[in-house]
């Protein structure tokens, strides 16, 4: 990468959205970008190490990176603070949205948040659900966008097509910038467009697609958002202003940033101002927005199909099938989606993936979990999985990770019984703690104060049988909690 080292590049990972076109696996509670889906790392630790400042330099070995701000939805702080620790990852900050109000909110707090620190610094703003596979010309393309950026110009990143894609919408660039060798002058964003246009698009050769990736001076960013949105950069103001910090994280202020317009950066800004710029590359990348891209990135066999999982196949074709904890069989189908997990099996014809959100619209019209939430439900702590519910009763089995506690807490309808079956636990039970240790068990009764802790080094793992009158999630009174959740 041939970037100006001497102005500092802060990469904006925005990890919001909730991925319902890639459901069941994707979920409002656990989505897409906290996946392992296009490697062994998920996609938001993917996204991070391609900023890594360990990974790249400048002149004479100099980071061109600096530590990255993530801006997510308040309900995935936890995890994504825990993958970023296990890429040792120390983000530059974590700015928690109460409510998802589009790309244009989060480059305005970020532009805000970075440009009190360092005005001339340059924003790497990137989606953390986009797959690129060739991460050098990935950073070659960034400098290219940096000298751009430095000659004050809003830079976006236009990948050349491959096909006619009506998916995405498209960049006709315009005049060679004479200040950054291969950026040039954006003369025109244009919509999705049918498929005939897009073929033309494709033998034209001026056209690339919009990645929705960007690289912005800080101080150019604030002024054409006064410009072109100014109510989306003093509701942000307003909510960086009157937020909070939480833990190692920063809270805005909920009633201010509600007041900032839905809208995307392209329509805010970068469709209205003359200052736009586009680097068109070829990154290997991907818009991983439903089932049908993972194909398209996966490795086939030699009859087309992408397989993950324990899966057999006999005379299918062109398929993706993902099996996470069932042996699947698939006979004599072509073009489809397989997906199957613990509560929901999906089947799909592979060119009607981007239907799968209507299916997650029912599951939430008819108030089903399964748009919400997987069977195994990740918390600060670790995770729990139901085993089995019958009338007044529930079995769980709790992962409680190295040096984690549970909050101080008691339940007004149910009582619990702890079965230790790995490792060690320290319960407080009322006034007492008590050492639970493998194949002993310990009974909580209603109402009573009490408090899960593993003071070791291996996961604890135990079997929760709860019985009582009401078992909701919500029949929890937090006394106490190191998470700031009570």
């Amino acid at each position: 990468m041939n970037g100006n080292s001497a102005q500092k590049i802060v990469p904006v990972l925005l990890s919001g959205g909730t991925g319902s076109r890639l459901w069941p696996l994707s979920r409002e509670l656990y989505p897409k970008q906290f996946l392992p889906l296009c490697s062994d790392r998920t996609m938001l630790q993917d996204t991070a190490l391609r900023v890594d400042a360990r990974s790249a330099g400048g002149p004479g070995g100099v980071a061109v990176f600096s530590a990255p701000l993530v801006i997510c939805n308040q309900e995935h702080r936890f995890l994504a603070a825990e993958q970023l620790r296990q890429s040792r990852c120390d983000p530059r900050g974590i700015i928690l949205e109460p409510a998802g109000r589009n790309t244009a909110a989060a480059c305005a707090l970020a532009a805000l948040a970075v440009g009190t620190d360092d005005p001339d610094a340059l924003l790497l703003v990137l989606p953390a659900d986009h797959e690129i596979r060739d991460a050098e010309a990935f950073r070659h393309a960034v400098g290219i966008a940096a000298r751009a950026a430095a000659a004050g110009r809003l830079v976006t990143f236009g990948i050349n097509p491959t096909r006619p894609e009506t998916g995405y919408g498209y960049i006709r660039r315009g005049h060679a910038m004479d200040e950054a060798d291969g950026a040039y002058n954006v003369a025109a964003f244009v919509e999705k467009p049918s498929l005939e246009v897009a073929e033309r698009y494709l033998a034209e050769g001026s056209y690339a697609w919009n990645s929705g990736m960007f690289l912005f001076p800080v101080g150019r960013l604030l002024a054409e958002l006064e410009r072109h949105a100014p109510a989306v950069l003093a509701a942000c103001r307003e909510a960086l202003d009157q937020g909070s910090k939480d833990l190692d994280f920063f809270r805005l202020d909920a009633a201010a940033f509600a007041r900032a317009p839905s809208i995307s950066i392209d329509y805010a800004v970068m469709e209205r101002t003359d200052r736009a710029a586009v680097v068109p590359c070829e990154i290997g990348w991907t818009d991983v927005g439903a089932w049908s891209a993972l194909w398209d990135v996966g490795s086939k066999d030699g009859d087309g199909n992408v397989v993950v999982g324990d899966v057999l196949l006999e005379g299918a074709r062109d398929c993706y099938i993902r099996s996470d904890n069932h042996l699947t069989a698939v006979v004599g189908v072509e073009n489809a989606v397989v997906v199957v997990v613990d509560d929901a099996v999906l089947v799909a014809d592979r060119s009607q993936a981007q239907d799968v959100k209507r299916i997650v619209d029912r599951l939430k019209a008819e108030g089903r979990s399964e748009s919400v939430s997987h069977r195994r439900v990740h918390r600060p702590w670790g995770s729990y999985q139901s085993l089995h519910t019958g009338d007044r009763f529930q079995v769980k089995s709790l992962t409680i990770a190295p040096g984690s506690r549970l909050s101080l807490q008691k339940h007004h309808h149910r009582a619990e019984h702890w079965v230790v079956v790995n490792g060690t636990a320290l319960v407080t039970r009322g006034e007492e703690q008590v050492m639970v240790y493998e194949n002993q068990s310990i009974y909580i009764p209603i109402g009573t104060v009490h408090r899960l802790e593993n003071p070791g080094k291996v996961p604890l793992t135990i079997i929760e049988v709860q019985s009582g009158s009401y078992l909701g999630e919500d029949d929890i009174v937090r006394l106490e909690d190191v998470y700031g959740r009570n």
